[in-house]
């Protein structure tokens, strides 16, 4: 009988955590997740079909319970890098906000959804717009940026929180 007392509470209390935790992510905007410092490698892809390796790192601030987004992502490959910042926001299931691009002083919007664990944006500039997704999924993320009108047709990065 002894043994049937302990358990009830201790159900009682594994089913409070499990539907508290829940809860949390639940009320927690979409960018709670992606919270943190990530590393990881990828691959660049020029217009004239030629590839190189990229080693990457992100860092992304998050606010405003889960709902707002400030990242830095930089890249490196032999012949190419780019310092990536962005200040986004989401209200439901639209993002807005800017970006900036460090290495060629270049700036602009922000506009997409998020759906779950994928991030879908496009940044746009004057002169250029890129597509941007992002997928994250436990400690891992996978990033692809496709330019317009860029010597840069597609970049795929695969990132782990480190």
């Amino acid at each position: 009988m002894l043994h049937h007392h302990h358990a009830v509470p201790i159900a009682l209390a594994v089913s409070i955590s499990l539907f508290t935790s829940y809860g949390y992510a639940e009320v927690a905007g979409p960018f709670a997740r992606m919270a943190g410092s990530w590393s990881g490698a990828g691959s660049l892809t020029m217009t004239n079909g030629a590839q190189e390796r990229l080693r990457c790192r992100a860092r992304y601030d998050v606010g405003g319970g889960g709902n707002e987004l400030r990242l830095s992502l930089r890249c490196a490959s032999e012949s190419y890098n780019f310092d990536l910042g962005g200040d986004v926001e989401t209200n439901g299931n639209a993002i807005t906000g800017s970006w900036t691009e460090a290495t060629r002083n270049v700036a602009g919007t922000v506009s997409g959804r998020v759906d779950r664990d994928r991030v879908q944006v496009v940044a746009r500039s004057d002169t250029f717009s890129a597509s941007l997704s992002l997928v994250t999924q436990g400690n891992r993320q996978s990033v692809a940026i496709r330019p317009q009108g860029t010597e840069v047709s597609e970049v795929s990065i695969t990132l782990s929180k480190s």
